[in-house]
């Protein structure tokens, strides 16, 4: 799709669309208590139905209506599997079109045993790294499905601390198939990759016997993430047995309790409204709580930063605003920002495809292994098409850039990942948007 950006000055009032980090979370969570309860204020955009397709293929039944799952009781992950009574799309289909091969009333240990439970993560990453140790505490084997892409960022941290357990792994292009049974133990975990592997984990621990401990080594990246799980596990009743900056404990065969629960705002997605603040608009953001634990409400500080001088700001813990921080430094004073190495791991490489766009802007900009100067530049309408690498961040953020100046984005569908109603949010607000097959 090609969407095409008028130039405007925004103004209005939006709704903050729900977290999908705390979404993912929560429906995980209330699946696994095997009881009716629901999860309501949700917005289904690629990465949560991969999460509602993958709880369907380990047999939880649910409803949608109008942005609320309602699971079923008398259907928990670890005893049946079948096909929900209602989902988002096609969900008894992978991302691939083939037909998830789970069979209904079937025994997910004899599914198991039959190599019949197909995970389809699409491009997920969250999806794929949370299921991975929740299906091995299940035990048996699966196919996880999805875009090359995904399987290309990889889950080594699983494979050097499952392999010691007899799991074995197989890559295709688009899968990878995992087989074997998690067990109890310690967990050494090198926390400068990815907080997604130690939320799985944290996930699996209370499915096993005995009790599990991680260990994190290295300075933990983005560990708002770990204490957003903590507290999603803490709210359906999960125990934790010790916790310490470099430590979790949690002891095996507790119960998930079933609580109805709303998914909270979102400030990450937010982040992109806020921001045509910084060019002369007047945007309000509703529907943020002021007790978020979310590290990414963090952006209105670094927004205050970037109009008031040329900042350094560290992003280690916010890695998913580097891009609209990258777009606002460049529209306004330049900055330096440090803590940029895991966008390279992410859906793009969102330093070298992010800078490759603002370059047509005009931008210039330097980079090292672990930061990014954006210098202070006269921008100019670009005289090509923007392209979204196939990544919903950098779409966004060169969608609020282009207010200022107009222009084009092939590949702008990408948005479909974490936010499908960013555009009919942005007309909201009196941009002009057009959008093109």
């Amino acid at each position: 799709m090609i969407t095409t950006i008028h130039k405007g000055t925004a103004h209005g009032v939006i709704t903050a669309p729900p977290s999908k980090s705390f979404a993912h979370r929560q429906l995980i969570a209330a699946a696994l208590s095997g009881e009716e309860c629901q999860v309501s204020n949700l917005e289904l955009s690629d990465d949560i139905t991969a999460t509602l397709e993958c709880l369907k293929a380990l047999g939880r039944r649910f409803r949608l209506s109008n942005g609320t799952i309602t699971f079923e009781s008398g259907n928990p992950v670890t005893t049946n599997t079948g096909t929900a009574n209602a989902g988002p799309g096609n969900a008894n289909k992978t991302n691939s079109g083939t037909p998830n091969t789970v069979k209904e009333n079937t025994s997910i240990e004899n599914a198991v045993r039959a190599g019949e439970i197909v995970m389809p993560c699409r491009e997920s990453g969250s999806t794929l790294r949370f299921f991975i140790p929740i299906a091995l505490a299940l035990g048996g084997s699966f196919l996880f499905e999805g875009t090359p892409r995904l399987i290309e960022r990889g889950i080594k941290i699983y494979e050097d601390l499952f392999r010691e357990q007899g799991v074995v792994f197989n890559y295709g292009t688009d899968s990878i198939g995992i087989s074997g049974k998690l067990k109890s133990g310690t967990f050494r975990v090198d926390a400068t990759v990815s907080s997604q592997f130690i939320s799985g984990l944290l996930y699996a621990m209370p499915l096993i016997e005995g009790q599990s401990s991680i260990k994190l080594e290295g300075r933990t990246e983005s560990r708002m993430y770990i204490e957003m799980t903590l507290r999603t596990l803490k709210q359906y009743g999960i125990c934790l047995s010790d916790y310490t900056e470099s430590s979790i404990a949690i002891r095996g065969k507790q119960k998930y309790m079933a609580v109805d629960s709303r998914v909270e705002g979102d400030y990450s997605n937010a982040a992109f409204f806020a921001a045509l603040n910084l060019m002369g608009g007047n945007v309000t953001i509703e529907g943020l709580s002021d007790e978020s634990i979310q590290g990414d409400r963090r952006y209105a500080e670094f927004f205050r930063k970037l109009k008031e001088g040329t900042p350094q700001i560290d992003i280690s813990d916010q890695i998913d605003l580097g891009p609209i921080l990258f777009a606002m430094a460049a529209y306004l004073n330049g900055a330096a920002i440090t803590g940029t190495r895991r966008l390279a791991i992410k859906e793009s490489d969102r330093v070298k495809d992010m800078l490759f766009e603002l370059s047509k802007f005009g931008v210039e900009s330097q980079v090292g292994e672990n930061h990014v100067e954006i210098k202070k530049c006269r921008l100019y309408r670009p005289t090509e098409p923007l392209h979204g690498h196939n990544d919903h961040r950098i779409v966004m953020s060169l969608a609020v850039l282009l207010t200022a100046f107009g222009g084009s984005i092939e590949g702008s569908e990408a948005v479909n990942k974490s936010f499908p109603s960013f555009f009919e949010k942005l007309e909201k607000t009196g941009i002009k948007v057009e959008n093109y097959a």
